[in-house]
C-alpha cells in the first residue's frame, strides 16, 4: 500500500520531540560548549569526520536542532541551519553561494532589508545584482548568463502580495545550473517551495511561524550538501560569521510552532473576508485570495489550499498623508496597533514606501507601485472579524471624508 503523503500540518504534530526526563517539551540545552570523552572524538569533530557529536553551541546544540529539524520536516528539505534573524539567513545563503564577480537575479519587490543588501552592500565584493520583475519569466531569461550563481524571490513579495511562478522559475534555474532562492515568510504552509522546485527556503521565524512578536530569529532550509558547507569548521558562513540563534529562543519558538496550523487558517481566514468586504465597498485592496488578482489562478495552482491565501493585505490610500490617518485612527479604538512586523496574533499595520521598504529608492518605488498611500496590514486572530471590518470602514471612510 502506497504511503499517505503528509501535508505541512500533520508532519508538525508528527514531531513528537520530548526531554530525556520524560517532558513533554524537549529540555533547553542551555550550554555554550560540550564534552568529550575522548580527545580523538573532539579531533574527529573538528574535521567534519563525526556526526551526532555538538560541539559548540555557535555551531548547534540540541535546542537548535529540535527546532531547525522540525521545520525542515515542514518544508520538505533534508536539514536546515538556525540563524539569529531573517536577514541573518538571507545574508548568510547569498554569502555562501556567491563570490566576486558573480552576479544575482533577483525579484524588484522584496523585503527593504534584502533590497538594501543586494543594492549597498554586495557590490563591495564586486557582486551585482540585477532587479527584475520576477511574474515575467522573460525577465529572468533576459539577465541570465555565465557569471549568473543564484535566482531570489519571495513567495508572495513584500509589501505588493504578487506571486511568483516558483515552478517555472525552477526549471529555467536548473537548465542553467543556478541555485533559486525562496523567501517564505509571508506563507508558511501555504506554500512548500521545496515541492515547487526551490533548492533553498528561507524563512524570518519572527513573523508567522514564531507568532508573538517576542522573538527575532530566521531559518535557511536545503539539502544535506548545502547545510553541511554552510556549517563546515574551516569555509562555512553560517560557522564563520557567527549568525547562531540563542537556545532559550529555540525552544520558545518550538513550542509556538505547533500552532502555526491553526493560526494560519484563522490568518488567512480574517483577511480574506476583509478583502472581499472592501472589494465590494470599492475600496482599493490587494490580496491574492481575491479574483482581480494578478496571480489568483497561480495560486491556486501552487498553494497548500486548506491554509488559505495569507494573513497579509494592502489598502492604497492614495496619499502618505491619509495612509499615516488612517493607521492613527485604526490604533486610536484598539483595532491593532501601528507597527512593523507581521504575523502577531494582533493586527499591525505600516505604510511601506516610508518604513520596512524606504531602502528602496523613491524612484523605483513608483516603478514597482509601491505609492506612499499604501497601508500593509498583517491582519490579527479576531474572533469577530465582522466587528473588525465595521469598524476598519469606520476608519477609512473618516479619512477619506477629510
Amino acid at each position: 500500500m502506497m504511503k499517505k503523503k503528509n501535508r505541512p500540518a500533520d508532519k508538525i504534530q508528527d514531531l513528537q520531540y520530548f526531554g530525556e526526563f520524560g517532558g513533554v517539551n524537549p529540555s533547553i540545552a542551555d550550554s555554550t560548549t560540550f564534552t568529550y570523552l575522548a580527545g580523538k572524538t573532539m579531533h574527529d569533530v573538528f574535521e567534519g569526520n563525526r556526526e551526532g557529536c555538538y560541539l559548540y553551541s555557535r555551531h548547534t546544540n540540541p535546542s537548535t536542532s529540535y527546532l531547525g529539524q522540525a521545520i525542515a520536516e515542514m518544508e520538505e528539505t533534508e536539514g536546515s541551519i538556525l540563524t539569529s534573524s531573517g536577514m541573518a539567513a538571507i545574508t548568510t545563503t547569498i554569502l555562501e553561494l556567491c563570490n566576486s564577480g558573480d552576479e544575482i537575479i533577483s525579484s524588484q519587490t522584496i523585503y527593504g532589508g534584502s533590497f538594501a543588501f543586494m543594492q549597498n552592500y554586495l557590490p563591495k565584493y564586486n557582486i551585482e545584482t540585477h532587479f527584475v520583475d520576477t511574474t515575467n519569466i522573460d525577465e529572468i531569461k533576459n539577465k541570465i548568463n555565465k557569471k549568473t550563481k543564484l535566482i531570489y524571490c519571495e513567495t508572495m513579495s513584500n509589501p505588493l502580495l504578487e506571486v511568483s511562478d516558483i515552478r517555472s522559475i525552477s526549471k529555467l534555474a536548473k537548465a542553467h545550473n543556478i541555485k533559486l532562492i525562496v523567501d517564505n515568510t509571508f506563507t508558511p504552509m501555504i506554500f512548500t517551495p521545496k515541492e515547487l522546485g526551490a533548492d533553498i527556503i528561507i524563512h524570518s521565524l519572527t513573523k508567522f511561524i514564531n507568532g508573538t512578536s517576542d522573538t527575532v530569529g530566521g531559518i535557511i532550509c536545503s539539502d544535506e550538501e548545502f547545510i553541511s558547507s554552510l556549517i563546515d569548521v574551516n569555509s562555512g558562513s553560517a560557522m564563520l560569521l557567527g549568525p547562531v540563534m540563542d537556545s532559550m529562543r529555540a525552544a520558545s519558538i518550538l513550542k509556538n510552532l505547533r500552532t502555526l496550523h491553526i493560526r494560519m487558517k484563522k490568518h488567512s481566514e480574517n483577511a480574506k473576508y476583509l478583502s472581499e468586504k472592501f472589494f465590494s465597498d470599492g475600496i482599493s485592496v490587494i490580496y491574492p485570495g481575491l479574483k482581480n488578482h494578478p496571480q489568483n489562478d497561480l495560486m491556486l495552482q501552487q498553494m497548500n489550499k486548506e491554509f488559505g491565501f495569507g494573513g497579509m493585505l494592502v489598502i492604497d490610500m492614495k496619499t502618505k498623508e491619509a495612509a499615516n490617518l488612517l493607521m492613527e485612527e485604526m490604533q486610536a479604538i484598539n483595532l491593532g496597533y501601528l507597527a512593523v512586523s507581521l504575523g502577531f496574533y494582533k493586527t499591525l499595520f505600516s505604510a511601506p514606501s516610508h518604513s520596512t521598504s524606504s531602502e528602496i529608492p523613491e524612484n523605483e518605488r513608483k516603478n514597482i507601485g509601491l505609492s506612499d498611500g499604501l497601508v500593509r496590514i498583517s491582519i490579527g486572530l479576531d474572533n469577530d472579524i465582522e466587528r473588525t471590518y465595521k469598524l476598519m470602514k469606520k476608519c477609512i471612510k473618516k479619512v477619506n471624508s477629510f
